[in-house]
């Protein structure tokens, strides 16, 4: 039996409420909607709702417009309900409430991140161990200790040592197999890479080899390490070696599906690093094809690299990708409609109102403050003295009457510009809200219980009316 939802509205919304959920073919009876007789919904309060509802709800749970701040948790023991926050805009609804009427579960996921620092060897140790904790809060789940030809590393037992002192695994990546040496007996989780012909390297250790072909491209001797490890009754890892594009990228990924069907057990680790550092594009795209991929052949570790500025977020976007396509797949569906912060530039739907919706709201407004929106047609602004919109912020100046008020006309226009940003980019914009770039960068602090206070400009531009309002009554 479904269960029963509950969605809290204003007069404003209700209607679009009402309208949208009505065309979602939801099971007849699982939701009700209840105007609790305000104008706008994102002002409800607490003591409205304790005083405007009654209990017992009738609902297993109650949806809040998302721009509610309350406290959530002492409404739910009050009414013995719980209640949830939504979406912001109702036009978001359908992907709410699109997998069993709740919100995607991101929790979960099957692929490990080896984040690598690639110049390990000239790093010293507290700056080492300080990046490690970095990746592990960005999700990195094994540290991987980059060492470089040529370059001498005096510090590796103690960098091996000095993180996994912070409850890191790790992991030594090396082409000099004394390093490798090195770094399993100092109590490395694994090393990175032996061939068939090194995996001596970790005997007598518990540390496990990530098994390369002896020639690049050689999936014949890959085959040939993970049988010998398997006699030796060794814990271990295969890697094909992805290679860049135009320097045998697809044959590369062939090679990890032939992989797949020769060794339908193995334990394999994708090196992304060579997709997302040498092309010069969002990596984000990339790095949602490339675990794609890793889902679907259960590639189970990748291996990144964070250098270049462009990948500066490479170990957020894997972390996200991951868990986007873990759901994907095991609701046997499509990466669509999860979320998961991999859109960045653009939205799915970054207009949630028509231009004639915003004009119709415009006209209910009776007070002074502006409205800022953004639609298809460019950006709006409006209050109770006017309408206008444009393309250009610039052209809404002179419309404004803001010139002799500089704190107002400072806010305005940085309200405008982010507007602006967000219609050409077709991204979401709120007023008074920081645009939101998924992924590619922090998400703001938020507090879910209260409202933001009253900003700089606007309560200078207030306490300016009132120390002028004696003068106007002489």
């Amino acid at each position: 039996m479904s269960e029963k939802l509950l969605f809290l509205t204003g007069h404003l919304a209700e209607d679009r409420l009402r309208g949208l959920l009505a065309g979602l073919s939801l099971p007849e009876g699982s939701f009700e909607v209840r105007n609790i007789g305000i104008k706008v919904a994102a002002l409800m309060t607490e003591k409205i709702l304790k005083n405007r509802l009654d209990a017992p709800i009738e609902a297993d749970r109650v949806i809040l417009p998302g721009r509610v701040r309350m406290d959530l948790d002492a409404l739910g023991k009050h009414f013995e309900v719980p209640f949830q926050l939504g979406p912001e805009e109702i036009i978001d609804l359908p992907q709410f409430l699109g997998h069993g009427g709740r919100p995607p579960d991101l929790s979960q996921y099957d692929i490990n991140i080896f984040a690598e620092i690639v110049e390990a060897p000239e790093v010293p140790l507290d700056a080492l161990v300080a990046r490690a904790l970095q990746h592990r809060e960005a999700g990195a789940d094994v540290i991987d200790i980059g060492c470089r030809p040529d370059v001498p590393f005096p510090h590796l037992e103690d960098a091996v040592r000095a993180i996994k002192a912070q409850g890191l695994k790790v992991s030594v990546d090396s082409g000099d197999m004394d390093e490798l040496r090195r770094g399993a007996q100092a109590g490395a989780d694994f090393v990175l890479s032996l061939d068939e012909d090194h995996l001596d390297v970790v005997a007598g250790t518990d540390c496990v080899p990530v098994l390369v072909p002896k020639e690049h491209g050689d999936l014949d001797s890959l085959v040939r390490a993970i049988e010998k490890a398997k006699a030796a009754g060794l814990a271990h890892m295969a890697d094909p070696i992805l290679d860049p594009i135009h320097f045998g990228f697809m044959a590369s990924l062939e090679r990890y599906a032939e992989l797949r069907r020769r060794c339908p057990d193995v334990e394999i680790l994708m090196g992304t690093g060579n997709l997302t550092e040498l092309t010069e594009a969002d990596s984000q795209g990339l790095t949602a094809m490339l675990l794609g991929i890793c889902s679907e052949l259960r590639i189970r570790n990748v291996l990144i690299v964070q250098v270049s500025p462009h990948t500066r977020r490479t170990v957020e976007e894997h972390d996200a990708a991951r868990r986007v396509m873990f759901r994907a797949r095991e609701d046997n569906a499509l990466p669509k409609g999860y979320g998961g912060g991999l859109l960045s530039l653009h939205e799915l739907r970054p207009f949630p109102l028509a231009p004639d919706e915003i004009k119709d709201a415009a006209g209910e407004i009776r007070d002074a403050n502006f409205r800022i929106q953004s639609s298809v047609d460019g950006v709006h602004i409006y209050n109770r003295f006017g309408y206008h919109t444009a393309l250009d912020p610039f052209d809404l100046y002179p419309k404004l009457g803001v010139d002799d008020d500089a704190a107002h006309a400072f806010y305005l226009g940085f309200e405008l510009a982010k507007a602006q940003i967000a219609h050409k980019l077709g991204k979401r914009y709120t007023q008074d809200r920081p645009l939101r770039w998924g992924v590619a960068a922090d998400a703001p602090d938020e507090a879910m219980t209260h409202h933001a206070p009253e900003g700089v400009t606007l309560r200078a531009a207030r306490e300016k009316a009132q120390r002028e309002a004696p003068k106007k009554d002489e």
